[in-house]
């Protein structure tokens, strides 16, 4: 990556808008584990860019992420769709994982969805639930605003948190699908499972969903002064739950189960944002 993160996101959302055909977005969705299948909902896109045509992308290596932005049109608003999500866990460092989302930010969202598959650390929500992000907690021991200030024009570093996962957009989600609980998600860098005495101190502290992605994203996008909504899907119990073991196939398994439910529901979202 560029010693200048914020140049190469400008650079990239100038080649997205040339192969899109779009000149600015509206909104962008960040497509998770088991995510991709439901987006299908939304209806055909208008384009399909591979991320590696664009300036800093990097292809991703894990099973159910393939690198593309998909240009969609919901309800007279332009929404990239972001597949191939990339890791701290892949050997990356945070300005790759975070450069999709300035990217689209940079091409003018001003609304990011975040989504993802979660480990569920609160008993009664079940596999196949969606949890409507409130709040985060990371442990991934690092932000993508750490190292050389941003540059003139952009925020300072020390971005405030405090509205992170934003009162409105949650507002407007709940009045579109008031059935959806809110929870708190705990972001760790993985690739390996948590432990059953990990999970205890989760919850603990407040967690009740965690996961590997998602918290870099989220404070990237807050500190471009875009919208940020997080929606997890629980794939599966966390460690110590039950004693069922873990395995990422569950994952991928829960979210083609889960796909028509899913597409259905960012459909209902999307409009309202």
């Amino acid at each position: 990556m560029t010693s200048d993160a914020f140049e190469l996101a400008r650079q990239a959302a100038d080649a997205l808008r040339e192969q899109s055909g779009v000149d600015a977005y509206d909104l962008a969705v960040v497509l998770g584990s088991g995510w991709r299948e439901g987006a299908g909902a939304l209806g055909p896109p208008t384009s399909d860019v591979a991320t590696t045509s664009l300036p800093g992308f990097i292809a991703p290596t894990v099973p159910g992420h393939s690198g593309r932005i998909l240009s969609i049109n919901v309800a007279g608003r332009h929404v990239a769709l972001v597949t191939g999500r990339v890791h701290l866990y892949e050997g990356n460092d945070v300005a790759a994982v975070v450069h999709p989302v300035r990217t689209v930010v940079a091409a003018g969202a001003r609304c990011v969805v975040l989504t993802n598959a979660a480990g569920g650390i609160e008993p009664t929500i079940a596999p196949g639930t969606v949890v409507l992000i409130r709040d985060h907690i990371n442990l991934t021991g690092t932000s993508p605003l750490e190292g050389p200030a941003p540059p003139v024009g952009f925020g300072a570093r020390f971005v405030d948190l405090t509205d992170l996962y934003s009162v409105r957009a949650r507002a407007v989600v709940r009045d579109v699908e008031p059935s959806l609980s809110e929870g708190v998600y705990a972001g760790l860098r993985g690739p390996h499972y948590e432990t059953p005495a990990e999970i205890t101190m989760l919850s603990t502290v407040g967690a009740t969903l965690v996961g590997m992605s998602t918290v870099l994203e989220a404070i990237a996008v807050r500190h471009l002064g875009a919208e940020v909504v997080g929606l997890s899907l629980v794939s599966n119990y966390a460690a110590g739950v039950t004693t069922a073991p873990l395995d990422h196939e569950e994952v991928l398994a829960t979210g083609q189960s889960s796909a028509a439910g899913l597409g259905a529901l960012l459909a209902s979202i999307l409009p309202a944002l």
